[in-house]
C-alpha cells in the first residue's frame, strides 16, 4: 500500500495562514466626548455604508480600541461619534488616531480639524491625501467668505469671480492627485488619488502607476486587477444609460401595490424623476414640474415620480402633501436597484425618455425640462 505524503509542519502553517482573516487594531484618545460614544469604522457601500467594526470610548480614560477585521484592503473611514471622520487605507498596519471629539464651541460649524494618522506608509501617503483635501475645503471657505465681503457691480459678476476662483482651486486639487500618483507607487493607498485621475486625460499616467504598482507584490497584482474590473465593470454602467442607450427597466410600486416599470410608457416621451421625502432640492422642483406636466397633452407625455425613501411611511405623507398628479411609485430597496442602474447619487435625478424608450436628456431641472421634451415630441 502507497503511503501517503506527510504534511510538513511549514506547509501547515502556510496554509492555516493562507486561510486566516487579517485583523488591524486601531487606538487612540478623543479628547471631548458624549456619553455612549462610540467609534465606527465603515466602508461606502453604493448610496449606504457598510459597518465593519465598532467600539465604546473609554468614559474615564478617553481611549478606545477597535480591532477591525479586513477581508480585503482598500478604503475606509474611521467615525468618531459622528462628529468627525477620517480616511484610511486599511490592510495590514495598525494605526493611531487621535480625535478631538465632540464639538464645544456655543456656535457650531461644520469644520472639523484635520486629523493625522500614526501607521506605515500607505497611510502616510493617506496623510498627505487628507490634509490636501482638508485644505481644498478651508480655500473654499475663504473664496466665499471673501468674495461675500467686497464690493462687485452686480450679482453675476461676483457670482462669475467665485466659480473662477472654485476652479482655479479645484485645479490646485486635482495637480496635487497627480503628484502623488506619481511619486507614491510603490504603495497600495496610490489606489485612492488615482480615482481622483481623468480616465482619458490622465490615461498615460494611470497605465504606468498601475503597471509599477502592479509588479510591488502579489497583493498589489490582485488589487490592480480588481481595479481594472471595477472601471470596466463602471464603463459598462455608464454606457447602459448613455444619452441614445434603452432606458434600464425596474420596477417600483404604487401606493397600492401596482408594479410599474418605464416600459409600460413606451409609445409616449416618459419624464422619470428619481425623488424622496427629505430631499429639500425635489420638493422646490414640485411646482415647476407641476407647470409643465399641466401643458403638455396627456395622450402623447407621461410623468413617473419614483422616490428612493428608505420608510414607505415618509414617501405617503410627501405624497399628500404634494399633491402630484401623475403616477407615483416607490422602490423598497431605498433606491439602490435604479441609483445603480442609472448611475446617479444624487437628488433630483429627472430624465426624459423617447417614444421609443431611449434615454433623450438627463439631470434636468426648471425649463430645461420643458424644453427636452417639447425637443423629445418633435423628433
Amino acid at each position: 500500500m502507497k503511503k501517503k505524503p506527510l504534511i510538513t509542519a511549514v506547509a501547515l502553517l502556510a496554509c492555516l495562514t493562507a486561510g486566516a482573516q487579517q485583523t488591524v487594531r486601531i487606538s487612540g484618545n478623543v479628547k471631548f466626548i458624549d456619553d455612549n460614544f462610540k467609534m465606527t469604522v465603515f466602508r461606502y457601500a453604493g448610496s449606504g455604508r457598510e459597518v465593519l467594526a465598532e467600539a465604546d470610548v473609554d468614559p474615564v480614560s478617553h481611549n478606545y480600541t477597535i480591532d477591525v477585521p479586513v477581508a480585503k484592503p482598500g478604503l475606509a473611514v474611521v467615525d468618531c461619534g459622528r462628529w468627525q471622520d477620517v480616511r484610511i487605507w486599511l490592510e495590514n498596519e495598525d494605526l493611531g488616531i487621535d480625535f478631538r471629539g465632540v464639538d464645544t464651541a456655543k456656535i457650531k460649524i461644520k469644520n472639523p480639524p484635520y486629523v493625522y494618522i500614526r501607521g506605515g506608509k500607505n497611510n502616510d501617503l493617506m496623510n498627505l491625501i487628507n490634509f490636501q483635501t482638508y485644505r481644498n475645503y478651508q480655500s473654499m471657505i475663504a473664496i466665499s467668505q471673501n468674495v461675500y465681503k467686497a464690493e462687485f457691480a452686480n450679482d453675476k459678476s461676483k457670482q462669475d469671480l467665485t466659480m473662477a476662483l472654485y476652479n482655479a482651486n479645484n485645479e490646485n486639487a486635482d495637480a496635487y492627485d497627480r503628484f502623488f500618483v506619481e511619486h507614491f507607487a510603490d504603495r497600495n493607498s496610490v489606489l485612492v488619488p488615482l480615482e481622483g485621475l481623468n480616465q482619458q486625460k490622465d490615461k498615460e499616467l494611470i497605465d504606468a502607476t498601475l503597471d509599477k504598482l502592479a509588479a510591488q507584490s502579489e497583493q498589489s497584482a490582485r488589487l490592480v486587477a480588481k481595479y481594472k474590473a471595477d472601471k470596466e465593470e463602471q464603463r459598462m454602467h455608464r454606457e447602459r444609460c448613455a444619452i441614445g442607450a434603452v432606458a434600464p427597466d425596474f420596477t417600483s410600486l404604487t401606493q397600492k401595490g401596482k408594479k410599474v416599470r418605464p416600459q409600460d410608457f413606451k409609445g409616449k416621451v416618459l419624464v422619470i424623476d428619481f425623488w424622496a421625502s427629505w430631499c429639500g432640492p425635489c420638493r422646490a422642483e414640485i411646482p415647476k414640474m407641476k407647470a409643465i406636466y399641466t401643458d403638455m397633452d396627456r395622450k402623447k407625455v407621461e410623468f413617473l415620480s419614483v422616490s428612493i425613501d428608505s420608510k414607505r411611511e415618509a414617501w405617503e405623507k410627501a405624497m399628500k402633501e404634494e399633491q402630484m398628479p401623475w403616477t407615483l411609485t416607490w422602490t423598497p430597496d431605498a433606491g439602490k436597484e435604479v441609483m445603480d442602474l442609472y448611475q446617479f447619487n444624487g437628488i433630483p435625478f429627472i430624465i426624459v425618455v423617447d417614444k421609443d424608450g431611449k434615454i433623450f436628456r438627463k439631470n434636468l431641472r426648471g425649463e430645461a425640462l420643458r424644453d427636452a421634451i417639447n425637443e423629445a415630441l418633435n423628433m
